[in-house]
């Protein structure tokens, strides 16, 4: 990876989470609310589908973040905010950008929107550059 540069846009990255994967971090985090793994509760709560967890989503933008990070750099911060629901199955697509390079470190602006395209989820991180 090269440096991060000021306003430069990421590569945008697709996911789509399944249910081994859902089940998985449940076990993982010890996050066992139904809704991320039992359609029936998900749907008696007015979910079409399963609900990715928020902190899931969390560890995928910053997996993400850290593919952006040039060798020998590090990532320094990672924020986010849940604006919206994903769901299991259904295309999330991160992105970002580079918001201002100052000192070696960078900060970025990152996102996942979902399969209609609504921001679900923003964030903001900082990377320390070689």
């Amino acid at each position: 990876m090269s440096a991060l540069v000021e306003g430069t846009a990421l590569p945008g990255q697709a996911v789509v989470p399944t249910l081994r994967q859902l089940v998985r971090y449940a076990g993982a985090s010890r996050d066992f609310y139904e809704m991320h793994y039992d359609l029936d509760v998900a749907r008696d709560q007015g979910h079409r589908e399963l609900s990715v967890h928020g902190l899931l989503k969390a560890a995928l933008l910053g997996r993400y973040v850290r593919g952006q990070v040039p060798a020998g750099g590090r990532l320094r911060s990672l924020q986010v905010s849940y604006r919206g629901m994903d769901f299991r199955d259904e295309e999330m697509r991160l992105g970002g950008r580079v918001v201002s390079v100052a000192d070696g470190v960078a900060r970025l602006e990152i996102w996942i929107d979902s399969v209609d395209g609504t921001r679900s989820t923003l964030g903001e991180a900082e990377v320390e550059q070689p």
